[in-house]
């Protein structure tokens, strides 16, 4: 299965989200205010993330599969996530956080972080990471990072997702 990821870069500083499945099928998400800088971000480092790690059933696995983006929250309508889907989004949160506060965390933090949360809430602790793993969604984020900074506004940044190749 396969997406196509278009995240467009309106001309007033929002952003929308869509995601068009091979069936033809979409789901889609405006991001306004806040919301409209943060998320963008957000998606790309999704789409590093589960690339690089080769994560069929994250976020943008799930989207191939059906799901919808709204899904994704309360009051959670296909069930809870998978646990592939939770791992991404922990990573991406930890990486979220790292970019907020500035603070680079090495692999061994970011599994440690993994841990303690795993333990924590009860779940499966997500597949530790290497400095290798690390290095490769950081270079691919950026790279992804400086094609979004490159969008002109009302433009859209379009990726591919192979769920066969992930």
């Amino acid at each position: 299965m396969s997406l196509t990821i278009r995240i467009k870069k309106k001309k007033d500083g929002s952003a929308a989200l869509s995601c068009v499945r091979a069936d033809g099928s979409s789901t889609w998400q405006r991001q306004q205010g806040a919301q409209g800088a943060f998320f963008p971000i957000h998606d790309l480092t999704h789409y590093a993330v589960e690339t690089e790690l080769r994560f069929r059933r994250g976020f943008y696995g799930l989207l191939a599969e059906g799901w919808d983006i709204t899904d994704f929250g309360a009051p959670w309508a296909k069930g809870p996530m998978p646990e592939e889907t939770l791992h991404a989004e922990l990573i991406v949160g930890f990486l979220d956080a790292d970019r907020g506060s500035g603070v680079r965390s090495t692999a061994d933090e970011l599994n440690q972080r993994g841990r303690l949360y795993a333990k924590t809430h009860e779940v499966a602790p997500p597949p530790p990471l290497t400095d290798d793993d690390l290095a490769r969604i950081r270079d691919r984020l950026g790279e992804l990072l400086q094609r979004w900074r490159s969008v002109p506004p009302g433009e859209t940044l379009e990726l591919p997702f192979d769920i066969a190749r992930a």
